[in-house]
């Protein structure tokens, strides 16, 4: 068990309907000694990687990102999840449904901060359906930059989206893969390492 599962076992919650809280240690409060933690652990794993940019969504992914960023020693983008007025120029937009709030948002990138010369590596806290990481991916395409890979903290294993990014040939590294949890048990298991 590595120390992400350690600590989801001791502090996250889980709620019906498949939802993980770990909003005390990751997304609401955030222990910085973990984060650094993950970013160091992401630097490993991607240490061969040619990285130029770090690239999340707003809002939970950009505490990950920025110590991932640190740790390369590359800027970190964030996608923003609704164009603002002190936002200018031309911007990659995908498209992205959001498994935890249930809607739907256009994400934007300024194209002055992703160019072709790019080699992107996407952080985000959690992988369920895939559809932020694939918004993600589409936005680094329209840059025509490349994805050199995909660092997740928490991966929900028993929904699609792992699944359907790792056929897409991407590579995607979870720190933790939840295979299955129950909310009445509070039971978490998690995916084997190979």
């Amino acid at each position: 068990m590595n120390f992400l599962e350690e600590r989801i076992l001791a502090d996250g919650v889980i709620k019906p309907g498949n939802v993980l809280k770990v909003d005390s240690f990751l997304n609401h409060q955030i222990d910085v000694a973990l984060i650094d933690q993950m970013a160091k652990e992401f630097k490993r794993r991607f240490a061969d990687k040619p990285i130029t940019k770090v690239l999340t969504i707003e809002t939970s992914g950009i505490a990950i990102a920025y110590a991932v960023a640190r740790e390369f020693g590359v800027p970190m983008v964030f996608a923003k999840k609704s164009k603002s007025v002190n936002l200018d120029g031309e911007m990659h937009v995908a498209e992205v449904e959001s498994f935890t709030h249930k809607k739907t948002n256009k994400v934007v990138v300024a194209k002055k901060y992703i160019s072709p010369e790019d080699h992107v590596l996407i952080v985000d806290d959690f992988l369920a359906n895939g559809c932020a990481l694939q918004g993600l991916i589409s936005i680094v395409d329209s840059a025509e930059a490349s994805v050199e890979g995909l660092g997740i903290a928490i991966e929900k294993g028993f929904q699609e989206g792992g699944y359907r990014i790792r056929n897409l040939g991407y590579h995607l590294e979870s720190l933790a893969i939840v295979e299955s949890m129950d909310a009445e048990t509070g039971k978490i298991t998690f995916r084997e390492e190979l």
